[in-house]
């Protein structure tokens, strides 16, 4: 552990972000999941503008790298147009 008051801070700031980040990563996995489950073509289409905006957003703020973004991103969208 550290000895140093600064030290100590950033390492109490460190923890809170660092389960803030895993939380918002977590639920992106999750919808991202959801979403390659899904067999109906509309549905997916419906769920596809919401997991975009929070990979978008998950990029912006550096919880995941904006080229994991677009690829996951990409991939759906291939997943999306070979439904039937």
């Amino acid at each position: 552990m550290a000895n140093h008051k600064s030290a100590i801070k950033r390492f109490r700031q460190d923890k809170k972000r660092t389960l803030h980040n895993r939380y918002y990563a977590k639920t992106m996995r999750n919808a991202v999941r959801k979403l390659r489950a899904i067999t109906d073509k509309e549905e997916a289409v419906k769920l596809y503008p919401v997991v975009q905006k929070m990979l978008d957003k998950l990029a912006k703020t550096n919880i995941i790298h904006k080229n994991k973004a677009a690829n996951i991103k990409s991939s759906l969208s291939q997943h999306i147009n070979k439904l039937g």
